[in-house]
């Protein structure tokens, strides 16, 4: 029996190609990625004021699929519109609050911090992701040649500036400072790991601050990041990123919280941030280094599962 075929369609940005790839994977499908563009005007208007018309969106599509699965504001029109096209019956699936009636999804997945509820509605804690314990596990020699031996690896993984947390050098200073000082005491070695949003001057600026046992990766690189995963025994993510927060919930291991002071009010984060507390998968990142273990999360798969029950 021939898979089922999805169009995913998001802005192109990490988070959201990592969550809507991994729901695919996870249901099994197979899938091809449309980066969303939309006409000049329409970037501007909220979802809920936009007409479900082509010209909103300068996307030519001219493909064969069954499932539609979005994520991001941009991609909420474009979505129903292709289902509203097409001659065959589409499921359609959002990620994240779509901020339009729910009804006009299948179903629409949605992280407990954004406290969003409806029937067709699927929790989940934190973001899904794109990433499984195989693929970390098979990437696992790729850093090996830039390593120490018989040393323990701290990962520091770098997400980016947005309206809530800036990437000032004295911010990224400060979290240095905290690393540099656990690099000395517990003998560690650094292993940098930049994403798409990691600004140069801060790559540049890891270079210079961590001058010994460090390694600091200055493109993205996913292979790198996977290795880093399975390879290190602490991991750090800076606060920004509620998506690789998430994808390091997959290990096992503890991962720490890299603090940026928020420039305006970030309660969604923080009420990410307070979830996984309680589910022992994170704490914030001090001087204190500790070890502790928590039940490894893979929403992707639950979320799928769901689907597929109800589906059928």
């Amino acid at each position: 029996m021939s898979k089922l075929k999805a169009l995913l369609l998001t802005e192109g940005l990490h988070g959201m190609i990592s969550q809507t790839e991994g729901l695919a994977k996870a249901l099994d499908f197979d899938y091809i990625h449309e980066k969303i563009e939309l006409n000049s005007f329409w970037k501007l208007i909220p979802s809920s004021f936009t007409p479900i018309k082509k010209f909103v969106f300068k996307n030519e599509i001219d493909i064969d699929f069954d499932v539609i699965i979005s994520c991001g504001r941009k991609s909420v029109i474009p979505s129903l519109f292709l289902k509203k096209q097409s001659k065959k019956k589409i499921i359609n699936i959002h990620i994240q609050n779509p901020k339009i009636e729910l009804k006009n999804f299948d179903f629409v997945v949605c992280p407990e911090h954004d406290d969003l509820k409806g029937p067709n509605v699927l929790i989940t804690k934190g973001a899904i992701h794109y990433l499984t314990t195989e693929e970390i596990n098979n990437s696992k020699d790729y850093l090996l040649n830039k390593l120490e031996k018989n040393k323990d690896i701290i990962a520091l993984i770098l997400g980016g500036p947005n309206k809530y947390y800036n990437y000032s050098d004295e911010n990224m200073i400060n979290i240095f400072s905290i690393i540099n000082r656990m690099l000395k005491d517990h003998n560690l070695q650094l292993v940098v790991i930049p994403s798409n949003r990691t600004p140069k001057k801060t790559i540049e600026l890891s270079k210079e601050y961590f001058t010994d046992n460090r390694t600091v990766i200055d493109v993205v690189d996913k292979s790198a990041y996977l290795s880093s995963l399975a390879l290190s025994k602490y991991l750090v993510v800076t606060c920004d990123s509620t998506s690789m927060i998430s994808e390091a919930a997959l290990t096992g291991k503890p991962v720490y919280v890299a603090m940026i002071p928020a420039l305006r009010n970030d309660k969604r984060f923080k009420r990410f941030r307070s979830l996984f507390e309680k589910l022992n998968i994170i704490k914030k990142l001090n001087y204190k280094l500790e070890t502790w273990t928590y039940e490894k999360l893979d929403e992707a798969d639950r979320i799928a599962l769901e689907i597929k029950q109800k589906i059928n």
